[in-house]
């Protein structure tokens, strides 16, 4: 089943998607609630695709992004640190950082270039919604606490990133300003036919900016599944129902900084106003962004040198 959060003749609404139509919900049952409660709405006459704008499918009151793909760690490394090869403690566990659950942008939404950004670029990742809190799970309890998958587009101002980064923190404005959400939410039975025999979603991934393909890989290169993905989110920690998990960026073109570490120069270019990026996930769907001119920053000082004076 695909679910889908819309917007129609100024109104936001949810529903199943069926074809090239939406089925709605009553006003007022939005997919969190479906996502808790386990259970479908009654549905109205079918709306055109066509006529509506899609919306993130959830609002999350959590968003984690993880980086599980060591061909993509190794590529954006270089671009970002000038490090080359993967830190042996990537293969320890799933790393995550949290990210910005106000930033969640539509399937076919402009993309504003961030304030002060000069090398914009995209990334393309699967993420997994929460159906069911939990805290402390096993990965085999994890996969019936994922409620489906959706794309999951990190925008990301690489130079702001590389810069901040360097304090010893995670990203910050690097990573604050968008995330592409969509098209729709599918159910995780839906995908269960592309497990293969290791436990991993076996997803063609395509990414493609004006047209032009720069990145393919396939989901099954995850370092470790979603289910591990998800136990590992719940150690010590509640995970809840519309929480996201990012897969972390595909290899081979997942995003622009990957191929400029490998090639040493910015090739392709960093994005710019009026560039459509383009991502296309097999049993999934397609979001398609153009960039459009931001805002300039309001100046910042930088730190006053401190005194050292005590009481």
């Amino acid at each position: 089943m695909r679910l889908a959060t819309y917007r129609h003749q100024g109104l936001r609404r949810s529903g199943i998607v069926d074809g090239d139509a939406i089925l709605p919900f009553p006003p007022g049952a939005g997919l969190l609630d479906v996502i808790r409660t386990g259970s479908l709405p009654d549905t109205g006459a079918a709306v055109p695709l066509a006529e509506v704008r899609l919306l993130p499918p959830v609002e999350p009151p959590a968003v984690r992004d993880f980086v599980t793909f060591e061909e993509h760690v190794e590529g954006v490394r270089r671009s970002v640190s000038g490090a080359a090869g993967v830190p042996d403690a990537w293969y320890d566990a799933p790393t995550f950082y949290f990210t910005n659950p106000y930033a969640m942008i539509g399937a076919h939404d402009d993309v504003p270039v961030p304030p002060g950004c000069h090398a914009l670029d995209f990334e393309l990742e699967v993420a997994a919604v929460i159906g069911r809190e939990g805290r402390d799970l096993s990965p085999e309890q994890a996969r019936d606490h994922i409620f489906g998958y959706t794309i999951f587009n990190d925008w990301s101002a690489r130079d702001l990133q590389s810069r901040e980064m360097q304090v010893g923190l995670g990203p910050c404005k690097g990573k604050d300003s968008a995330t592409t959400l969509g098209p729709w939410l599918v159910t995780a039975d839906e995908l269960e036919p592309y497990r293969d025999a290791d436990g991993f979603l076996r997803l063609a991934l395509t990414a493609e900016v004006n047209g032009a393909e720069v990145g393919r890989d396939l989901l099954s290169n995850m370092g470790w599944p979603f289910e591990d993905l998800v136990a590992y989110a719940s150690r010590g920690a509640w995970v809840r129902p519309g929480d996201v998990l990012g897969s972390g960026t595909c290899g081979n073109g997942g995003c622009l900084a990957e191929l400029w570490g490998l090639r040493g120069r910015q090739d392709p270019p960093p994005l710019e106003p009026g560039d459509t990026v383009t991502l296309t996930v097999e049993g999934i769907g397609s979001v398609s962004n153009t960039v459009v001119a931001g805002v300039a920053p309001a100046p910042i000082p930088s730190a006053r040198e401190r005194p050292r004076d005590r009481p």
